[in-house]
């Protein structure tokens, strides 16, 4: 089965840039697709310096739906939000004070994975950190999702006015140039020591880095027999799988628990491949009241994905009668829950209003 590369370099332009991570994909970009994936074919979708997050995220979407392994490479910057201090990827655009409107979300990217079936998706990283996500990094781990495995580091700010090179990557991509892929481990292991003897000061690893090492869990994690039987159409049995999950985490751990509500999210999730918008829509605004009933902010990440996962859905409604129905409830929670997206809530009631002339 043919693989999936996604190649992601950004860093800011200008003065806030801590890294050169694009000058990192034109050495990723001379190693043949198969070597990077570690297959014997594969698609590889390059992003230098993007622009937009919701352009990223589309990309990942779509790499993350792809059958067959995926290997994820990202070199760039950390920066924390400064209205709920979570970590993103920094982009073109962003500055301190935009990272929330121009940063790509770091946990957009487990979420987009989430649902990959154990030891399918391999990230391998090299990030480096501003000084106040450094000190963040010292007590938050980087949730970069329970079933990928994860190589990599992560580096502090270089020293001030210097922009560091991202040798992790380039010694990845060094090893990889000569043609032969080594298990994931082992290309770690031999990419970090070629960055450690890397010049000082060009970005080398050293002892102050959080080096990475979170090798995917081993097989028979429920959520790799689900993958396969999407894989394979059986949709109603991926559901039926996942809904007496999410029947037993519920009465171990009550239905509004962390372990109910992901089941619950899996389930709309599956709803979306099974095309079915009208229930998984329905099944992420039951997610985001559950949360919010929980005690959750309405800028929490989980709450905003649950709410941002029901538009989207909402918008690939056709009937009208149902959308006009999820539609009232979408811009009520709406009301409660913005999200990230400037007009969010204006685009359901234009879009209300006009299922309403409909009759």
């Amino acid at each position: 089965m043919p693989g999936t590369v996604l190649l992601l370099a950004a860093s800011p332009v200008g003065r806030g840039c801590l890294v050169d991570a694009a000058s990192v994909l034109p050495v990723l970009a001379a190693v043949p697709p198969a070597v990077l994936s570690g297959t014997d074919t594969a698609n590889v979708v390059e992003l230098a310096d993007p622009l937009e997050p919701q352009a990223v995220l589309t990309r990942l979407r779509a790499a993350a739906a792809a059958p067959g392994p995926l290997t994820v490479y990202v070199a760039g910057q950390l920066q924390l939000d400064r209205r709920q201090r979570l970590p993103h990827l920094a982009l073109a655009r962003t500055t301190p004070s935009t990272v929330r409107y121009t940063a790509l979300p770091w946990h957009w990217i487990r979420e987009e994975l989430r649902l990959r079936p154990s030891g399918a998706t391999t990230l391998l990283l090299d990030l480096h950190a501003d000084h106040e996500t450094w000190q963040w990094l010292r007590t938050s781990p980087l949730d970069s999702g329970r079933n990928n495995a994860v190589y990599g580091r992560v580096a502090p700010p270089p020293a001030r006015r210097a922009v560091a090179v991202p040798s992790y990557m380039r010694g990845v991509a060094t090893i990889l140039r000569s043609g032969h892929r080594p298990p994931p481990d082992e290309l770690h292991q031999q990419a970090l020591a070629r960055a450690a003897a890397d010049a000082p000061g060009s970005g080398a690893v050293t002892g102050a880095d959080l080096v990475l090492t979170a090798p995917g869990p081993v097989a028979g994690d429920p959520h790799a027999v689900i993958a396969a039987a999407v894989r394979s159409g059986r949709h109603g049995d991926a559901d039926a799988f996942a809904a007496r999950h999410e029947r037993a985490a519920a009465q171990a751990h009550g239905p509004a628990s962390e372990d109910a509500l992901h089941w619950a999210e899996v389930r709309a999730d599956l709803a979306m491949f099974a095309g079915d918008p009208v229930r998984s829509c329905r099944s992420w605004l039951t997610v985001a009241e559950a949360r919010l009933g929980a005690g959750q902010l309405p800028q929490a990440p989980a709450v905003e994905a649950a709410v941002d996962r029901a538009h989207h859905q909402w918008g690939r409604i056709r009937d009208a009668g149902p959308a006009r129905e999820l539609g009232a409830a979408l811009a009520a929670l709406r009301g409660r829950v913005p999200g990230r997206r400037e007009g969010a809530l204006d685009h359901v009631q234009r879009e209300l209003s006009r299922l309403q002339t409909q009759g």
